[in-house]
């Protein structure tokens, strides 16, 4: 694909980007920007959710590792509906009834300041963290597909998406994003189905022989069952860490409960969130599908992957196939796809970090100032959290030229399992009982936790014969609710 036909459908891709922008963000209020001015549509949210949920992670980590794991994930993705369930039933009525935008300011209603603060700084890390991670993955396709060629340094790579992402977010924040995102989940959902039906016909498949193919591959085994302790992609532990990784990186997260607060009311909020959920498990397999279909496709057509002293390169393996081997048609599906899904995800991002630290450490809402002068401070975070990211990503590219083998979906768990379970801890110890915290101790508490994990997990196989994996996320939020236990007080 040549590469002055990259540019041409990226640019016609922005501009409609833009158009959007343009069209949902005249007369926004600083309030707009926030919450949308809680009139955004259920079924928009639940279907832009798809893409900002999956991200470029699941479009490419996931089908990568499939030669790592089969179709284990979709033992978390199982998981994921339990957690929805609680978000539904149990967080989104509590955030509906106290009339939340920030959904950390709960923690100061139910504990006081520290606690309040301590779980927003942890949220602002863990989602920096993570759109980080999102946000590489991209990149790095792009610099395959595209910059690369042109012999652009990765980190120019990175400034021009971001710089892109700010352009269309500054003005109309949640409200232009549950718009664009919607726009963006239909060409990740577009790139997905092309790739299949490129393989398909490369191989002179029809479907039987397809759905055949996959199902006699030991690339297609689902669940694990065997030795508890020792394997981390049991079944229970898979489970489990996907209901708690759901509940963490969903329900306390507010990235995507911003945008399901956007909705008029909870019935609303509720339907937009069981949607989701049916829609997210279906594509979730299909990804998982196309990841089987790549390694076979290679071997049926003897192409070499890419690969590292000996090891193949899983994240790298969907954007090189696309580019060179699946046609024109899957690599612009793919392009379009790859972006759609890191900006999706990217988009809110921003938005949330801009809006918990605008909310939750400048006060913003609680001060009497000008509309203008609020703009003014929201548009300068905004930018600010844009460069950080910018800092982040490109140190993260120095890191994985030094580790090339890392799987990013692996990357990302892990991340999460630390840095998530602070929140964890605080809104469950927070829902489950009616002690009170001696405040300036959480913070103490949510800081020496991790490191306990840490400890534990580096150790567990030779202490208890016990190896953790995605479920890290649990023993970090059970770590944390017994030391804010310890710390608690009676009502």
């Amino acid at each position: 694909m040549q590469p002055i036909w990259i540019v041409s459908i990226l640019t016609a891709y922005f501009v409609s980007l833009l158009s959007i922008a343009y069209f949902t963000s005249r007369n926004a209020q600083t309030t707009t920007f926030f919450n949308a001015d809680k009139q955004s549509p259920w079924y928009l949210v639940a279907f832009g959710m798809i893409g900002a949920s999956l991200s470029g992670v699941t479009f490419i980590s996931i089908p990568g590792a499939v030669l790592l794991r089969s179709f284990g994930y979709f033992q978390v993705v199982l998981g994921y509906i339990a957690g929805y369930l609680v978000i539904a039933l149990v967080l989104m009525p509590l955030y509906y009834r106290l009339n939340l935008i920030s959904i950390y300011t709960y923690l100061e209603t139910r504990f006081g300041r520290y606690t309040y603060k301590t779980g927003a700084s942890f949220f602002l890390l863990s989602r920096t963290i993570g759109t980080a991670f999102r946000l590489f993955l991209a990149v790095e396709a792009l610099q395959i597909g595209l910059f690369g060629k042109w012999e652009f340094p990765f980190w120019l790579t990175t400034a021009i998406s971001i710089a892109l992402i700010w352009l269309y977010t500054f003005r109309g924040g949640i409200k232009t994003i549950v718009w664009t995102d919607t726009f963006q989940t239909s060409f990740l959902l577009l790139a997905l189905f092309s790739a299949i039906g490129a393989i398909k016909q490369d191989l002179s498949w029809d479907f039987e022989n397809l759905v055949t193919a996959i199902s006699e591959s030991p690339l297609s085994q689902i669940f694990f069952w065997n030795n508890f302790a020792e394997n981390k992609y049991h079944f229970v532990k898979q489970f489990l860490a996907g209901m708690f990784i759901a509940i963490a990186m969903t329900g306390l997260d507010q990235d995507l409960m911003q945008k399901n607060l956007t909705c008029k009311n909870l019935r609303e909020a509720q339907k937009n969130m069981f949607s989701f959920v049916v829609i997210l498990v279906a594509v979730n397999f299909v990804f998982l599908v196309m990841g089987a279909l790549l390694y076979l496709y290679a071997e049926n057509k003897a192409i070499t992957l890419p690969s590292q002293n000996g090891k193949i390169l899983t994240d790298q393996v969907y954007p090189v196939l696309a580019f060179e081997h699946l046609g024109g048609v899957a690599g612009i599906a793919f392009l379009l796809g790859i972006t759609a899904a890191t900006y999706a995800s990217s988009d809110s991002a921003l938005a949330s970090l801009t809006t918990s630290f605008c909310i939750d450490f400048l006060g913003l809402t609680k001060k009497s100032i000008s509309e203008q002068k609020a703009q003014t401070t929201v548009r300068w975070v905004h930018l600010g959290f844009s460069v950080l990211l910018l800092a982040i990503v490109v140190i993260f590219e120095k890191l994985r030229s030094a580790y090339p083998q890392i799987n990013i979906i692996g990357a990302l768990f892990q991340a999460a399992g630390y840095t998530y379970g602070a929140l964890l801890g605080l809104f469950a110890f927070g829902i489950t009982t009616q002690r009170n915290l001696r405040d300036k101790l959480v913070p103490w508490v949510c800081v020496i936790c991790p490191l306990l994990t840490f400890g534990i997990a580096q150790n567990s196989a030779q202490w208890f014969g016990y190896l953790f994996g995605d479920e890290l996320i649990l023993l970090n939020g059970l770590l944390n609710y017994a030391g804010l236990w310890v710390i608690s007080v009676k009502k």
